[in-house]
């Protein structure tokens, strides 16, 4: 599996990352494509635009303008895996590669990492971390609650307030 290129422009100042796209998302050629996922409904309800994608919602394309208008861009840590499935748990450890952040931090003005789960924050610690406590120590770095499906024990409105919190500040 192959992670999709990164959302960003030059007013991007949060980064949000997540761990590898699923296979909703690779089969429609879109982040957080699950309609279950909660990440465009998060994004909604923030006040990113009405980006639910349903209805009087935006295209796709323009739910990651509505994004970037914000200053928030879109990536994935990984930039290849072998997993069955897609659970992140099922990521074959041996078999990540991560995507090339570096570049991406040193080109633009980026303030914060968000973590979209756990998953997504052990795998930037794991490839990354020394680098950006040396590189760029000004650079927050945020784990979280995931937006899968898979995550459910963190209640919606929870999600929001830290969600919310972290985009906004």
């Amino acid at each position: 599996m192959y992670s999709f290129p990164p959302v960003v422009d030059a007013g991007t100042r949060i980064l949000i990352l997540g761990s590898m796209p699923g296979i909703a998302s690779l089969d429609a050629q879109q982040y957080y494509a699950h309609p279950r996922n909660q990440f465009w409904r998060l994004m909604a309800d923030i006040g990113v635009g009405d980006i639910h994608g349903a209805g009087t919602g935006l295209s796709y394309p323009q739910r990651l303008q509505a994004l970037l208008r914000h200053g928030l861009g879109l990536w994935d840590v990984l930039h290849s895996c072998v997993r069955g499935g897609s659970l992140d748990a099922a990521i074959e450890q041996r078999s990540a590669q991560p995507n090339d952040l570096l570049p991406l931090l040193r080109e633009r003005p980026i303030m914060r990492l968000c973590c979209n789960g756990a998953t997504a924050y052990t795998a930037l610690q794991r490839h990354l971390g020394s680098t950006l406590a040396s590189e760029f120590p000004h650079i927050d770095i945020r784990r979280l609650p995931s937006t899968s499906p898979a995550h459910a024990s963190v209640h919606y409105a929870r999600k929001l307030a830290v969600w919310a919190e972290a985009l906004r500040s």
